[in-house]
C-alpha cells in the first residue's frame, strides 16, 4: 500500500509537471508508472558501487562468450530499429524538418512501438557497465559513461509517455545506425585475429559527435519552423544533447588531441595499454563493453 501510494504521488507530480500523457501508449510495458525505470536506474548505480567492492580482491572475469553474444544481440536489435524507423517514417510521410505527433495516423503508432524498443534497449545497455565491473575495467567507468547510460534510460521514459512519435524519431534513427557500427566493432574485437583490421575505432567517437550535432540541428529546425511539436521538449532535447557534445568533445581532445610528453611517447605508463596509437580509454565514451585487447 505504501509503494502504491508513493507510485501515485510520483505519477501525479509528473502529470502535473508535463501535462496529459499520450493515450496511445497507455498500458505499454513499464510506461504507466515511473517506478520501474527509477528502480532499475538505482539498481544500476548500486551495482557499480557494490560490484567494484565485490571484485576488488577477486580475479577479473573474461566473459568472452557472453560478450560475443551480447554485442551480436545489440547489433541485431539496432539494425531492426533502424530499418523499422526508416520504413515507418517513410510510410507516414514524415517531414524531416518538423513532424507533429498525430498527423501520420497508424504510422505514428508504428514509430512509437519502435521507440519503445529503443527506450527498453537503454536498460539492456546497463550491462555495458556491469561487464566493465566484472572484467575490472574500472578506468572505463567514467562520469561520461555513467551519465550517458543512466540519463538516456530515464529521458526516454518521458519521451515515450509524452512525445512517442513525430519529431522524436530522428535521434534514435541516427543512434541505431551508430550502434550497428559500434557494437559490431566490439564484437569483432573479441577475436585477437581481427585486431589488425580494426583501425577505425577513433572514427566512432567522431561519428558520435556528428550524430549529436545533427540531432541538435534537426531539433532546432522545428523551432525555426514550428509544426505543433511541444516547444519545451525541443529546448530540453537540444540542451541535453549539448551536454553530450561538450563531454564527448572533452573526451576526444583528452584522448586523441592531447600531445603526449616525450617520455610518455617512449614508454607507456604502467597499467595503461596502448596499441596502434590509441588508449583503451576510447571505449568509455563510445558506450561499449570491449577492450581492444580481449581477455
Amino acid at each position: 500500500e505504501h509503494l502504491k501510494a508513493f507510485d501515485d504521488e510520483i505519477n501525479a507530480f509528473l502529470d502535473n509537471m508535463f501535462g496529459p500523457r499520450d493515450s496511445r501508449v497507455r498500458g505499454w510495458f513499464m510506461l504507466d508508472s515511473y517506478l520501474p525505470t527509477f528502480f532499475l536506474t538505482v539498481m544500476y548505480l548500486l551495482s557499480i558501487w557494490l560490484g567494484n567492492k565485490y571484485m576488488k580482491n577477486r580475479p577479473a572475469l573474461s566473459l568472452r562468450g557472453i560478450l560475443t553474444l551480447y554485442n551480436l544481440g545489440i547489433t541485431l536489435l539496432s539494425a531492426y530499429m533502424l530499418a523499422e524507423l526508416i520504413l515507418s517514417t517513410w510510410e507516414g510521410g514524415y517531414n524531416l524538418q518538423c513532424q507533429d505527433l498525430t498527423s501520420a495516423g497508424e504510422a505514428d503508432i508504428r514509430v512509437a512501438k519502435v521507440l519503445w524498443w529503443y527506450y527498453f534497449s537503454k536498460s539492456v545497455e546497463f550491462l555495458d557497465t556491469i561487464f566493465f565491473v566484472l572484467r575490472k575495467k574500472t578506468s572505463q567507468i567514467t562520469f561520461l559513461h555513467v551519465y550517458h547510460h543512466a540519463s538516456m534510460f530515464n529521458i526516454w521514459w518521458c519521451v515515450l509517455n509524452w512525445i512517442p512519435c513525430g519529431q522524436s524519431f530522428f535521434g534514435p534513427t541516427l543512434n541505431s545506425f551508430i550502434h550497428i557500427l559500434m557494437y559490431s566493432y566490439y564484437g569483432l574485437s573479441v577475436f585477437p585475429s581481427m585486431h589488425k583490421y580494426l583501425w577505425w575505432k577513433k572514427y566512432l567517437t567522431q561519428a558520435q559527435l556528428v550524430q549529436f550535432v545533427l540531432t541538435i540541428t534537426h531539433t532546432m529546425s522545428a523551432v525555426v519552423k514550428p509544426c505543433g511539436f511541444p516547444f519545451g521538449c525541443l529546448i530540453f532535447q537540444s540542451s541535453y544533447m549539448l551536454t553530450l557534445v561538450i563531454l564527448f568533445l572533452n573526451f576526444y581532445v583528452q584522448t586523441y588531441r592531447k600531445k603526449p610528453m616525450k617520455k610518455d611517447m617512449q614508454e607507456p605508463p604502467a597499467g595503461k595499454e596502448v596499441k596502434n596509437g590509441f588508449s583503451k580509454a576510447y571505449f568509455t565514451a563510445a558506450n561499449g563493453v570491449m577492450n581492444k585487447k580481449a581477455q
